[in-house]
């Protein structure tokens, strides 16, 4: 990887039937680094590619290449190829007429052409297979001479859109290496494309975390992994113990009933945080050794470590151990200060603040929904200050819903599931207990009777 820029991402917008799909998307990626744009069904990653390569153009927001902006520069003309998921292979064609393709469109001499399959054929490890019909070829194969077709016309970025997502598990994992390898052999840069955290991780010079059209974080795979920026992302790669906690001050946090020493600073005091805790990260000691002690209600052996929920307070605690412990038994957990990882929430407040409108002498509407109080005493068209508690709001069946709503993000707290959903223009938290899909709609249900309803503008509370 050097130092150089070769494709720079500017403010980058882009929307789908009204909605947003980009939303401001600043991203420098160097010359020969391999980059990996991660994140669920619906992020933008793909339509970052896509934008990438040409193949639509973003609405607002520039895209360079080696420092000249390629906004409308149609996909031919960009030194860019494209690896699909389904590797669009050409079934009537053999495997070197497939590779040779794109070169015969160009009209390049035959021999060079030889000479580049040839080529391009053994660094993917297909020499010898040139004659062969890609029926004839497994998913690993054929994915190899997708790879081999995009590469032998010498672009300067490869661009690989979920390529492993039709390969079984054990050729996945050969493909990831062999992937790799061959982006070190030829030092050129790679934009991946994966919801997949181990390929992100295995493959990476660069891990690109996105959700809802935003970009979370930008690191090397450690730094991801190790310092996450924020709950989804810590919740995304890997597992993680996430737990509600509150900044004492510097270096001192407090959470699950007690305080505890860490390395983080510059958060306000007294500010509520989320705490982060690796299940790796803890050990397993006597019960009398620790400040934070529970009882231990499942254990797992996963082959290379045992993984055991103790309860702590009323909060699971996820650990992974080479040691085991009996179910039933109390004993102490014990982390160090710097594996103890402190981030804002992803939602700024403790409860939701939104504005609504008088309608009637006994009715308020807010995010299209309307409810009824009486005595409000407040002329129609007044706006008034709406505040809902997160325990006010719960998760049922869209036909008994109050509201339809998209689910953004889902996060265990421990003993609940932190919910942040979005409608109308608005965000709303609330804890249940429900496992829901993210990204999908669900129902909600209010309890308009504790909504409280002012002229004045609250004060929010963290």
């Amino acid at each position: 990887m050097s130092d150089k820029t070769i494709i720079k991402l500017e403010n980058l917008v882009f929307n789908y039937d009204g909605e947003p799909v980009l939303d401001g998307i600043n991203l420098s990626i160097h010359d020969k680094e391999f980059v990996t744009f991660l994140g669920p069904s619906g992020c933008g990653k793909t339509t970052t590619l896509r934008i990438i390569g040409g193949f639509i153009y973003p609405h607002s927001g520039n895209v360079y290449f080696d420092g000249k902006l390629i906004n409308e520069l149609p996909p031919h003309k960009r030194e860019v190829n494209t690896v699909f998921q389904r590797y669009a292979l050409f079934p009537h064609l053999n495997v070197f007429d497939n590779v040779a393709f794109g070169l015969k469109l160009k009209k390049l001499d035959k021999r060079e052409i030889n000479k580049r399959v040839k080529e391009m054929l053994e660094i993917v490890n297909l020499k010898g297979f040139d004659k062969r019909k890609v029926n004839q070829l497994s998913g690993g194969q054929q994915q190899r001479v997708a790879i081999a077709r995009a590469l032998v016309n010498h672009p300067k970025v490869l661009l690989l859109d979920e390529p492993l997502g039709a390969l079984d598990l054990k050729l996945r994992k050969e493909m990831q290496l062999e992937l790799k390898k061959i982006q070190q052999r030829l030092e050129i840069t790679f934009i991946y494309v994966t919801h997949d955290q181990e390929e992100a991780l295995t493959m990476s010079d660069t891990v690109v975390v996105m959700k809802d059209g935003e970009i979370q974080q930008v690191g090397t795979p450690q730094d991801i992994y190790n310092e996450p920026t924020n709950a989804f992302v810590a919740d995304f790669i890997g597992e993680s113990n996430i737990i509600d906690g509150v900044m004492i001050n510097d270096c001192l946090v407090s959470f699950n009933g007690h305080e505890f020493e860490c390395v983080d600073t510059g958060f306000g005091e007294n500010q509520p945080v989320d705490v982060v805790v690796r299940p790796e990260d803890i050990e397993i000691v006597a019960y009398e050794d620790s400040k934070l002690h529970g009882e231990v209600e499942s254990v797992v052996f996963k082959g290379v470590h045992y993984e055991m929920t103790i309860d702590c307070e009323g909060l699971k605690w996820l650990v992974q151990s080479t040691d085991s412990a009996q179910i039933g038994s109390k004993v102490g957990l014990k982390f160090d200060p710097f594996d103890i990882h402190i981030m804002n929430k992803l939602f700024p407040y403790a409860s939701n603040y939104l504005k609504g409108m008088v309608v009637d002498e006994n009715t308020v509407e807010f995010l299209g929904i309307r409810f009824e109080r009486q005595n409000l005493g407040l002329p129609v068209d007044t706006e008034v200050n709406l505040t809902i508690s997160p325990k006010d709001i719960e998760v049922v069946s869209e036909d008994h819903s109050d509201k339809i709503v998209y689910l953004e993000s889902m996060i265990y707290k421990g003993a609940y599931n932190e919910f942040i959903v979005y409608t109308e223009g608005e965000q709303l938290l609330f804890h249940s207990q429900n496992d829901e899909q993210v990204a999908t709609d669900i129902g909600i249900k209010i309890n308009f009777d504790n909504i409280v309803i002012s002229l004045k503008e609250p004060e929010k509370e963290e």
